[in-house]
Formats: structure tokens, sequence, C-alpha cells
């Protein structure tokens, strides 16, 4: 398959333009504030009754995000690597869009009686949404050369934080405005909000899975396709830890992800309930950060290419530093707008960086990227696991998610020092051309 195919190219960036809408109303935006106000009002308080344990809206939602992540993580490094044994990587990775997207749209009926099932299409949003995203991040060494690695990864998440701002103005529009669209129940506004997202998501999803081609393979299919599977990860899993380079990475991405994602599922949460920000104000600020988002993936790109990869992201996780601290001591709404600026700078930019890293990092031209990414997301999705997890504890325990924030902010630390042990662009590219020798 010829690489660099500006058809192909344009075509896959726009499964970001699709997916990032999932990214920024459901995860970020207009969703968590629904959330937190339909959970108080479905039992009168702060606490909410879900399954008969009482618990705090806002610690719900992270282990929401958890338990999602989980499920995402053992369920999809199987998927992958069937996918690379039967040549089906584009069927798995609309079965995970689909799944995600209707469950967006069955979040429509998200009212203070369906609390539960709609917790659990929020969670099953989340499997699909991760799910499909290891599919499309492993088209990337298939279809690009490792030179424009920087670029098509910025490019996609610049036109995921585009397309995703479009459909935010036009939902904003509907909760700011409802009368101009004939809307009388407040609570429409948003629900349609959810639906739109499914919509969204599905409709542009069209784009790449018309372009984007069958990973095709020749391999000998014997004894049972799921065994087989296994077999797969077994075998990517070896050579993995032939390359140390790769396996530190691993581990530095790990730590500085649990982080970086933990505050992007808990951002809103925090300005709605430690600060109580007005909804309004909380849905501007993460629209906002997408703007920033877009110069902000440009920027690291641009950096890579003068420093390097590994520097770069030090810079990134650096800021991170810097953004958990001034969050700390953030007590008013000016303060929280300019570290959400921040945010929204290093936010898209590292994100970029880490696939783009990873896809240079792992041995060229193989069949099984599938299989080689779906290490990279089970790593991303137990970090995501494991940093929710841990800032829905200690706000549990302390009562206050500023003690929460402390927690990130050593993550985030950790994170530098690991990515520190990892040497300069050119080491590591020394030591794929020795491996492949």
């Amino acid at each position: 398959m010829k690489k660099n195919d500006p058809s192909i190219i344009n075509a896959w960036c726009m499964y970001d333009w699709a997916n990032s809408v999932h990214a920024l109303v459901i995860v970020s935006s207009i969703f968590p504030v629904y959330f937190s106000a339909t959970a108080h009002s479905a039992s009168g308080s702060a606490d909410t009754d879900f399954l008969g344990y009482q618990i705090k809206s806002s610690v719900l939602f992270s282990y929401t995000v958890s338990a999602s992540f989980l499920i995402t993580a053992l369920l999809v490094p199987l998927c992958t690597a069937i996918a690379d044994f039967t040549g089906n990587k584009k069927r798995f990775m609309q079965f995970f869009c689909y799944l995600g997207a209707i469950s967006c749209m069955l979040l429509y009926f998200f009212t203070k009686d369906t609390l539960v099932p709609s917790v659990f299409l929020f969670g099953l949003s989340l499997v699909g949404w991760s799910g499909s995203i290891v599919f499309y991040d492993s088209y990337l060494p298939d279809i690009a050369t490792e030179d424009k690695f920087d670029t098509y990864s910025a490019r996609g998440f610049s036109l995921g934080y585009l397309g995703s701002v479009l459909l935010l103005l036009f939902n904003l529009s509907m909760i700011l405005a409802p009368g101009f669209y004939g809307i009388t129940d407040k609570a429409l506004p948003a629900r349609i909000s959810f639906f739109t997202v499914g919509v969204w998501w599905i409709l542009f999803a069209q784009i790449p899975f018309r372009y984007l081609p069958v990973n095709k393979v020749y391999k000998e299919k014997t004894g049972n396709w799921i065994f087989n599977g296994f077999v797969e990860l077994k075998r990517v899993f070896m050579k993995l830890r032939q390359q140390p380079f790769l396996a530190k990475f691993l581990s530095a991405f790990f730590i500085y992800t649990m982080g970086l994602r933990t505050v992007m599922y808990v951002a809103t949460i925090f300005g709605a309930t430690e600060l109580r920000l007005p909804s309004q104000s909380l849905i501007v600020t993460v629209l906002l950060i997408q703007i920033v988002g877009i110069i902000g993936s440009f920027t690291f790109a641009w950096l890579s290419g003068k420093i390097g990869n590994i520097f770069a992201l030090m810079v990134g996780v650096a800021i991170w530093v810097g953004i958990c601290t001034g969050a700390y001591y953030t007590t008013e709404a000016m303060e929280f707008y300019f570290v959400a600026c921040a945010v929204g700078m290093v936010m898209g930019g590292i994100q970029s960086l880490s696939r783009s890293t990873y896809s240079k990092l792992i041995p060229e031209n193989i069949p099984d990227t599938a299989s080689y990414f779906s290490f990279y997301d089970v790593t991303e999705k137990l970090a995501i696991v494991v940093g929710t997890f841990i800032y829905g504890t200690v706000e549990n325990l302390t009562g206050s998610m500023r003690n929460s924030i402390l927690a990130l902010l050593v993550i985030f630390v950790l994170g530098l020092i690991l990515l520190y042990r990892i040497p300069s662009k050119k080491a590591y590219h020394y030591q794929m051309q020795d491996s492949k020798s």
C-alpha cells in the first residue's frame, strides 16, 4: 500500500473529527454538568442513591470512568489480536464506533428516573469510544512514513478539536437560547446534545470507513480463532520485551497519562463542585480549552522537530506539574480560566505526540499493528482506571478534590522522572535500526 496518500490520510484524520465530539460533549462539558445536576435531584441531596449505595455524584462519575476503561483494557487486547490474525481491523473499529455512538444517542432518555441505566450507557459510550481509538491509532504506521507521524497525528487531533467545537457551539446555542428552537423544557437541550453526538459520530465515521484499507493478512488459520488471537498477542508481547526503549516509554506514558486523562474527565466536575461555577461558564471554559488545544497540537509537533519527541514530552509534563500546583490554589473563576488555557495548550499536544512517538518506536512495516497498539491502548486505559480511581478515592476519604489534585501533582512528577530515563530521538532511532539488522 502506498504511504502518505493524501486521500487516505485525510480520511484517517476525519475519524478524529467524528469521535472527538464524545470527548468534548459527553466527557468534558455538557454531560458532566447535566450528570451532576440530575444525580443530585434524583436523591434531593449531595449524595446519590445508586444501586442501594449512597455515593457522591462526583465519585460515582469517577468510578464509572474507571470501570469502563477497565472493561476496555480487558477486552481490547483480545480483539486486536484477532483483528490482526483475521485481517478484520476495520470491522472491529466499526463495532466499537457504533457501540459508543448508539449509547450516546440513548442518553437522550437520561432523567432523574433513569439514572442507573444512564450510568451504564455512559460507561458503554466510553467502552465504544476507547475501543475504536486503538484500531484507529494502529492505522498510522500503516498509512504514513515515520517522518510524517508527528504532523499527521497533530492534524488529526486538530481536526478533532475543530469538529467538536462546531458541534458544541450548536449545542451550547440550544442550552443558552432554547426558545429560539421552540424548546420549553430546560433539560431537553442537554439531552438533545447527547443524541447529536451519536449522530455526528456515526455520520462522519463513514468517511474513514470508506477509504481506510482493510488490513488483509495471509496467515494460515488453524485451530480455534479465539485461541489464535491469544497466540498472536503473546507473540507481540515477546517482541515488546526485546525493545527496552519501547518498554521504558510505555511505563512513562502510563504514569503521566494517569494524571493527564484524569484531569480531562474530572475538570468540569471540579469547577462545578469545588468552585461552584455556573454551568454556562464551565461549558464555555471547555470550549476555550478546545480552541487553545488546536494551537497546542501543532506547537508540540513543531517542538518535537526542534528538540526531539522525548524532550518535547518532558516540557509538556513539566507544564502539567505547574498546572496542578496552580489548580490546587485556585479559588476564583478567573484563576480557573487561566489554568484551563494552560490545560488546553498541553492536553492535545501531549496526546498527539505520545501517539506519534509510540508509532516511531514500534518496528516498521509490520502486519500486526493493531496488536502493537493494543499494548499502547491498554496502558492508556489502565492509567485512566488507576488515575480516576485514585482521584475519586482521595476525595471520598478526605472530602476534598484539592487533595486529589495533590495526588495528580505527584503522579506528573513521577512521569517526568521516567521520561528522563529515555534517550533522545537519535538514540532510539539507532536502537530501531540495530534491531532490524
